[in-house]
């Protein structure tokens, strides 16, 4: 079992750690104005010279309070969805233990082998985000507010299972494949969709966040200064999120996704 000792959880100078708040604000901007913030801070953390199966697990922690804000802002969006919300939490709670904990069962060696596929995989679903956006927005036709929709049938729901697995593993891109299969299993509400989106993520990474928690392989430290600048980094985001020329944004993102994970391969 991958459960480390705690004194392999490198302490990071004060300089460093301003690094990963700067690491972690710049995710939250992009979070805010693009999304795939996680293809940042990841990399960042490994570059900083913390463990790759510590550097997941701190950043998962970190980054669950933005997770939770972004759910509660779509609240209301979920009027008329109980159905779906009651029966989207049971595969997104299993899943998450499930992935969180075969991370832990990972050998810290066969996980760092992984990471750069995991990344190039990450980054491809952000390079398919735009186009799928762009397919559920063509695709989505406006419902009366509070009209009840009709539960998710049991292949979704065992969809949901694998894709919670994913995300309590490594998470990155999770969002994408939640929105995609939203929209290929006929909701039609945008707004709705991002809601139950966010609280798929929200139950995944819950217990992730408990189980790596509790397994001794969180540095605190880290995560505590990344959750401050990734919230500092998310509010600077959606102040400017009109202003920014997001394709500008995207490219760079995929260009440190494609880079960080050659580079981890060639390391």
């Amino acid at each position: 079992m991958a459960i480390l000792n705690p004194a392999d959880v490198p302490d990071l100078a004060p300089m460093r750690l301003a690094l990963v708040a700067l690491a972690a604000a710049g995710g939250g901007a992009v979070n805010a104005i693009a999304g795939g913030g996680t293809l940042l801070t990841f990399p960042a953390l490994i570059g900083l010279g913390v463990p790759p199966l510590i550097a997941n697990a701190t950043s998962t922690v970190a980054l669950w309070p933005g997770t939770l804000t972004s759910f509660w802002g779509y609240r209301d969006a979920l009027r008329g969805a109980r159905a779906w919300t009651v029966r989207w939490a049971l595969p997104s709670l299993l899943g998450g233990i499930t992935g969180a904990v075969l991370l832990l069962w990972t050998p810290e060696r066969k996980f760092a082998d992984s990471v750069p596929w995991l990344i190039w995989g990450a980054t491809l679903l952000f390079i398919v985000q735009g186009p799928v956006m762009r397919w559920v927005v063509g695709h989505a036709r406006p419902v009366s507010d509070g009209a009840e929709l009709a539960p998710p049938h049991g292949g979704f729901l065992i969809y949901q299972f694998f894709v919670a697995v994913y995300g309590g593993y490594f998470g990155a891109g999770a969002g994408i494949l939640m929105l995609a299969a939203l929209g290929m299993m006929g909701l039609t509400n945008i707004h709705t969709m991002n809601g139950l989106k966010n609280w798929g993520g929200l139950n995944i990474n819950i217990v992730a966040v408990l189980i790596f928690a509790v397994s001794g392989i969180v540095n605190w430290p880290i995560a505590l200064t990344m959750a401050l600048g990734a919230a500092a980094g998310g509010t600077i985001g959606a102040h400017f999120a009109q202003r920014v020329g997001q394709q500008w944004v995207r490219r760079a993102i995929i260009a440190i996704g494609l880079g960080s994970g050659g580079w981890m391969l060639f390391q």
